[in-house]
């Protein structure tokens, strides 16, 4: 049976001034699928993330989004339909710890206005006693159980990401963008990595977006890949298929990785 596509890209474009950042691009994510976007930098791989999160307004083109038109929607009214994202360069509060950071992403269900909170009513107690609870479940889903309680600067990069990727999860997506998570992670935090993405999208069926530079993530864990350059897609199709063609070995992969 064909899987349902989620995220439908229609010929996207973006534009800064006189740069054209991402040319025409379309493409699709279905349930339940990784599909990854690769290039160099300057392709326009980040660009498409911060169209399809809500961060850039697409110049031209649409994503549909379970049927819905998002393309003019902001960030917090797309996270609240289901599409939830990390970033290249980690974006947490440092001076919290890990548990009071992913439960930054419950803050807007809560059931009460925020001056409530000055007042002990038994649904605050309650929303915030829930709210605990559901975040140390994902704290626990990528394996910093031991760690809810330390202060997010205070752990090492690695583990970072983790809590980036978990105040992802905690807002319950159905769609997960992922912008280069492994960046700046060593190869043995890398493994660890691709093992953690693997074991939630299969377990949570979740649909995942990925970019990385880092060729073994993206080979081990997409289903489908797309080619960037200079914000044209110049390919698609199975990591197989990507791996032998001509023009991605050539520009991106080199002979080296393709042989190893």
């Amino acid at each position: 049976m064909e899987k349902a596509i989620v995220i439908d890209m229609k010929n996207l474009t973006k534009k800064f001034g006189g740069l054209c950042a991402v040319n025409d691009f379309t493409g699709h994510v279905k349930e339940n699928q990784i599909i990854g976007i690769i290039g160099p930098n300057g392709a326009g791989k980040t660009t498409i993330l911060n169209m399809v999160s809500g961060i850039y307004p697409p110049t031209q083109g649409e994503i549909i989004f379970k049927g819905k038109d998002i393309s003019k929607l902001a960030p917090f009214q797309i996270n609240h339909l289901g599409i939830a994202r990390t970033f290249q360069n980690i974006r947490l509060f440092q001076e919290m710890t890990v548990l009071e950071t992913i439960m930054t992403a419950y803050s807007w269900r809560a059931p009460y206005h925020f001056l409530e909170t000055f007042v002990s009513l038994p649904r605050v107690a309650r929303f915030e006693k829930e709210t605990k609870e559901k975040c140390l479940h994902w704290i626990e889903k990528v394996g910093l159980g031991n760690e809810a309680h330390s202060i997010t600067q205070s752990l090492p990069y690695g583990m970072q990401r983790r809590v980036e990727i978990a105040r992802a999860l905690a807002s319950e997506p159905t769609v997960l963008l992922l912008d280069e998570p492994g960046a700046g992670l060593n190869q043995s935090e890398i493994h660890d990595l691709v093992d953690l993405i693997q074991g939630l999208f299969t377990e949570l069926s979740l649909s995942i977006m990925l970019i990385d530079h880092r060729m073994d993530v993206i080979m081990r864990l997409c289903e489908w890949i797309y080619v960037q350059d200079f914000g044209k897609n110049i390919s698609q199709g199975t990591p197989e298929q990507i791996q032998k063609d001509p023009i991605v070995i050539k520009a991106y992969l080199g002979e080296e990785i393709i042989n190893a």
